[in-house]
């Protein structure tokens, strides 16, 4: 999405690179999010039931 932008030049006040670092970050944080979830889920229905 982020190589769009520098194909056309980009804004030049807007740091690219940060925006895509902080996507990486949220994806990763909401894939290991969902994964300790599930997780947890799981864990309970086997010593709660």
């Amino acid at each position: 999405m982020a190589d769009n932008h520098a194909v056309q030049g980009g804004h030049p006040a807007m740091d690219y690179a940060e925006h895509e670092a902080t996507y990486k970050l949220f994806t990763k944080l909401a894939k290991w999010g969902t994964i300790f979830c599930v997780a947890l889920l799981i864990f309970m229905a086997v010593t709660l039931l």
